[in-house]
């Protein structure tokens, strides 16, 4: 009885840390987001980063604590991107932007969308061939990053 009763309090207290995940907001104005991202990319000539996905999404999570952990990620992305989230959930599925986005949600969650300082769509990156193993490849992740920035971009 008491293994029994041991367990169930382990299974609760290993669930609270995904119920209390809040990086998504179903809740934002993914448009006037993606707006400000713009102007603020043409201000510093950068790229818009857009990461899509929701709080529901393990992968999504995980790719998200990854970005804000990593030095060497989170200097790339800091240097050369605006940076902004974009939900998509049962709350909220932003579907007139994905719409705009043309549809990334179609590679599943997360999924990352560049924009140019201009707002056109420049790539659409499927986050599974990020991975490795059972989880996200931090050279992948980098290459990716740092073949995306306006300075790479304009060289060719």
């Amino acid at each position: 009885m008491k293994r029994t009763i041991l367990l169930v309090i382990l299974a609760i207290f290993s669930l609270e840390p995904m119920a209390q995940v809040n990086i998504y907001n179903p809740n934002a104005n993914a448009k006037e987001d993606i707006q400000k991202a713009i102007s603020d990319a043409k201000e510093s000539n950068k790229n818009v980063l857009i990461q899509i996905g929701g709080n529901w999404c393990p992968w999504c999570v995980r790719l998200h604590k990854l970005f804000e952990s990593n030095d060497t990620i989170k200097s790339i992305i800091n240097d050369n991107y605006v940076w902004i989230l974009v939900n998509y959930s049962k709350e909220n599925k932003n579907l007139d932007i994905m719409k705009a986005l043309s549809n990334p949600q179609r590679f599943g969650f997360p999924v990352l969308v560049i924009l140019d300082y201009n707002g056109t769509r420049i790539h659409t990156q499927d986050t599974g061939l990020l991975e490795s193993g059972k989880g996200y490849d931090n050279k992948k992740i980098i290459g990716f990053l740092k073949n995306w920035t306006v300075k790479v971009i304009n060289e060719n």
